[in-house]
């Protein structure tokens, strides 16, 4: 006697995203023996296979099976040896064995007294194939499917990654796109799984329409949405397609333009998309009933805290009874008070603020229930993203450990410590539910950025013509947060490499150390007749003294050479030029840069204090931040002075994207023990440091006045920068998006920069007069002199950055409107790096 039960798979067939939404069906695929629907009619007899009263299962036998051992489909089996034939539980086994997704047919049948399960398996993936892409990747299609090679193959997943695909292309405004799924059979019941894709075109936006808006026109509201119009010159944007999900945030974004500008009740009524009759572009049509305009009425304040008065949260709401209604300026209330709370202890505040509406005044009234909230212990932190850095270069930065209080202050610190590293774009850190009510998870998500970095700089001005300087530095070094950067520059100016190293957590505390090894040639000849060969090392270590300060210490030991440049002057008109030692003890009219010429021995030690309290060190928008440091030279080798410099800046953020800051940087060395300030010790300005100069381009000058025997003036000469012993710069600055597509990568700032540089030893003033050689009547007299005026020098302009494919380059446009006519300008400068 024999009976047998029976279930068989469906085949795959092709889905459109059309009708992705609506779900795929299945087309009965043919049996070797039965077709799909006589299969029911197969289960009946199974029943009557149980039927003979007091049959007892004496084995269990599984055939057709290849790769799954026997013990592994009789562990799925509801019945067992010494059973009884039991229809209900041979169909559940049967359930229980489809269920696991190995297995594409299953019989149980009865052979005497053994139950036999025949089985055909599922084959295993070979290949996912991706055949007809276009417009996208197969690294984008293979992150979205769940199908992998050496997995098992079920016609169901293949549909269901179907589905998926076809959610990939209508999220990109692909809604004609076709995928059919098709299976190569391959030796060893292996199969390669083929998606076979066509795209179809792009369904864009042809119009966006709006219905019941009175107080703003359409096109000021297609403004506050991110689904643009498709226009054949917006080849750049990638939001002029239909995306239902984009349609979701655009309506959040309309409830906020308006609840913004004092529409409390203002809600979208619909938002309905139409397809065009030629199938390729979509109508959108928002309706919206706006409502009418609010102000402000009471705001009152309700609380159980003993530590902060209901007053002190009063005065940290920014809202006043008779403004304007504003709905995001509830949601800033409630960060403002989290934050009082915060500073006086309460990790846990519960905040509800209850809106009352009063259509006959047009008021809204605001009544905030402040209370603290359960207290709440971290039960673990997660760290998430981060394939490079090390879990623990994060989690040093956590102001909060595991089995803390929950404190929102501190994540928040704890967020722009982790910003603060530069090696991620971006940071967050949510709160998740713990094990237990009273425990919860932080999760700290980040986005690896790119730390190493291979920088190109190039520059033009009207003195030097064109810059280069190239480095490699790695902010990250192994994930580890170190430091690394390897320099070299070259201009006329200058050649400089160097080596830079520092180790964050130096002895596994919290304590920066590094070292430094350089060697800097400078050619100052053109501007102030000498050159000067610098090489030496340096030691750092820093300490934080408290969460917004930090002490650092250093030292260095530097060699310089000091030459003074030879003089090129014409002797007669039919001789050629030469060369004439300036030095020469001979020499008459011997400069007085000549007593600094020649080897010296530099030692020095300093120490650097910073106190940083802004609320972004990438992106400021509030707070200051100031730097002061010195540096006395003397302690060993053969000069000696005090460098003091100070450094600040505050900012502001006026708008959302635009943001105003002040900046100061301002120095003063001096020497001791009665040596004067070496010229190469002294402050240099222009280039970067005062925009719109050149470089050495503003300060003391050496001027020669040419007159002839009669003592009138035949030529002033413009020589020498001797730079200062003393200098102030400050900028102002209003950086400002430039309404183009975040797309384009392009920002902008106006700044102007206002300062003086100069005060320079006595020795380094003296005036000089002497003749010209001549055998004739007629001589020339040269009489020079040193203009240490201190005159103000300001400058204002336009950078321009731009966020460009291979890195970020800055422009700089710049026109000084306070200068000297001895001063030399820079008018256009840019620079390049390149990230990895």
């Amino acid at each position: 006697m024999k009976r047998v039960v029976r279930k068989v798979v469906a085949g795959m067939v092709t889905a459109t995203a059309a009708t992705a939404g609506a779900g795929a069906a299945f087309a009965p695929a043919a049996h070797a023996q039965d077709q799909a629907p006589q299969a029911p009619a197969q289960q009946a007899p199974a029943a009557e296979a149980a039927q003979p009263s007091g049959q007892v299962i004496r084995r269990v036998v599984v055939e057709g099976n290849q790769r799954i051992e026997a013990s592994t489909v009789t562990s799925y089996l509801a019945v067992r040896p010494g059973d009884p034939f039991d229809p209900e539980r041979i169909d559940l086994s049967i359930k229980t064995l489809f269920a696991t997704n190995l297995f594409a047919d299953v019989q149980i049948e009865q052979r005497d007294s053994d139950l036999v399960v025949r089985v055909i398996e599922n084959p295993i993936i070979n290949r996912v194939i991706f055949e007809g892409l276009r417009s996208m990747s197969e690294d984008n299609l293979t992150d979205e499917v769940q199908a992998r090679p050496r997995s098992v193959f079920t016609p169901a997943r293949a549909q269901q990654d179907v589905q998926r695909i076809l959610e990939v292309y209508r999220r990109s405004g692909r809604f004609a796109a076709q995928v059919t799924p098709q299976v190569r059979e391959l030796e060893q019941n292996r199969v390669d799984l083929i998606f076979d894709i066509d795209e179809g075109p792009v369904t864009g936006v042809r119009e966006i329409n709006f219905i019941g808006n009175d107080r703003y026109s359409d096109r000021k509201l297609r403004d506050q949405i991110v689904t643009n119009e498709s226009r054949w010159w917006n080849f750049f944007d990638s939001n002029d397609n239909y995306d239902p999900d984009r349609l979701e945030y655009d309506r959040e974004q309309l409830r906020q333009f308006y609840t913004d500008r004092g529409y409390a009740d203002f809600r979208v009524v619909s938002a309905v998309a139409e397809l065009t009759p030629d199938q390729q572009d979509f109508f959108i049509t928002f309706t919206v009933d706006e409502g009418v305009r609010y102000n402000f009425g009471t705001v009152r304040v309700q609380t159980e805290l003993d530590r902060v008065p209901a007053e002190v949260l009063r005065a940290a709401i920014p809202i006043r009874e008779g403004d304007l209604f504003k709905g995001s300026l509830i949601e800033d209330s409630i960060d403002a008070m989290n934050y009082v709370a915060g500073t006086v202890g309460y990790a846990n505040v519960d905040i509800r603020p209850r809106v009352e509406r009063n259509p006959a005044t047009q008021t809204v009234d605001l009544v905030f229930e402040v209370n603290e909230g359960p207290r709440v212990f971290i039960e673990r932190i997660d760290i998430v993203g981060n394939s490079r850095t090390l879990d623990r270069v994060i989690r040093r930065e956590m102001r909060v450990a595991e089995g803390d209080s929950f404190n929102r202050i501190l994540l928040d610190r704890s967020r722009s410590r982790i910003r603060a590293l530069g090696f991620f774009k971006n940071v967050e850190i949510e709160e998740q539910p713990g094990s237990q009510p009273d425990r919860s998870a932080v999760q700290v998500r980040v986005e690896e950025d790119s730390t190493g970095e291979l920088a190109f700089a190039a520059g033009y001005s009207s003195q030097e013509s064109l810059l280069f300087d190239v480095s490699y530095s790695e902010r990250n070094l192994r994930g580890r947060g170190q430091f690394l950067r390897l320099r070299a520059s070259t201009s006329s100016l200058r050649q400089q490499y160097d080596l830079r190293f520092t180790e964050p957590r130096f002895l596994g505390r919290e304590m920066t150390a590094g070292f430094d090894l350089f060697s800097l040639r400078t050619d100052f000849s053109q501007q102030s007749s000498f050159t000067n060969q610098s090489t030496g090392l340096g030691l750092r270590v820093g300490f934080p003294l408290t969460e917004r300060t930090g002490l650092f210490l250093n030292y260095s030991l530097l060699h310089d050479d000091t030459d003074i440049a030879n003089l090129l002057i014409d002797h007669d008109e039919n001789a050629s030029t030469a060369p004439i030692d300036q030095c020469d003890p001979a020499n008459i009219n011997r400069p007085l840069l000549c007593a600094q010429e020649g080897t010296f021995l530099t030692s020095v030690l300093g120490y650097s204090f910073n106190w940083d309290r802004r609320n972004d060190v990438v992106e400021p928008t509030r707070g200051f931040n100031l730097q002061l440091s010195q540096d006395v030279a003397g302690l060993g080798g053969d000069v000696h002075y005090l460098r003091t410099e100070l450094q600040g800046g505050i900012y502001r953020g006026l708008f959302p994207g635009i943001t105003a800051s002040a900046r100061l940087s301002s120095g003063y060395i001096f020497g001791w023990d009665d040596d004067e300030v070496r010229i190469n010790d002294r402050f240099f300005k222009g280039g970067s440091s005062f925009r719109g100069f050149d470089l050495a381009g503003v300060g003391p000058r050496l001027i020669t006045v040419v007159t002839d025997e009669n003592n009138v003036v035949q030529d002033t000469i413009y020589g020498d920068a001797l730079g200062g012993n003393a200098f102030a710069i400050t900028t102002f600055e209003l950086t400002f998006p430039l309404g183009l597509p975040e797309s384009f990568g392009l920002s902008a700032a106006a700044f102007a920069d206002i300062g003086w540089l100069g005060i320079l030893d006595e020795g380094s003033r003296q005036s000089n007069v002497f003749r010209s050689p001549s055998t004739g009547s007629d001589y020339s007299v040269f009489n020079t002199y040193v203009n240490d005026a201190m005159a103000m020098r300001g400058s204002a302009g336009v950078s321009v950055y731009w966020d460009s494919p291979f890195g970020p380059v800055q422009f700089d446009f710049a026109q000084p409107f306070a200068r000297e006519d001895y001063d030399r300008t820079e008018t256009f400068r840019f620079s390049t790096r390149r990230s990895f």
